[in-house]
């Protein structure tokens, strides 16, 4: 499989946190993907059912192959997608701006300098 060929869906909500750490992995590896929103109760999630089988979220669809669970997502796609050189930067800029957008809603987490 090569990354170009290969078509990506990503079954998710926005605010769970396993599916935005995939989202971001697949941001650094820098893939095109298709997201799927389900809903937030599992047992409305017909389509996501009835496509992977699944009924907890994320999941990747990459290629045909359904791949569930963050922890076997992250595997997957470092197996079969190569890193690309800009990777570390774009973790660093995330990183970096999660951290801003941190301090802007939870300004008692900033430590006083002295």
């Amino acid at each position: 499989m090569t990354v170009s060929s290969t078509p990506l869906e990503l079954w998710q909500t926005e605010w769970c946190p396993a599916s935005q750490r995939v989202r971001q992995r697949l941001t650094e590896l820098g893939l095109s993907y298709t997201v799927h929103q389900v809903p937030a109760r599992a047992e409305e999630r017909d389509q996501l059912t009835q496509r992977t089988g699944e009924t907890a979220i994320p999941v990747l669809v990459a290629g045909g192959e359904v791949v569930a669970g963050e922890a076997a997502i992250v595997d997957h796609l470092t197996e079969h997608f190569p890193k690309p050189p800009g990777a570390p930067q774009q973790r660093a800029t995330a990183a970096m701006a999660n951290r801003k957008r941190l301090e802007q809603e939870c300004p008692q987490l900033i430590t006083p300098t002295a």
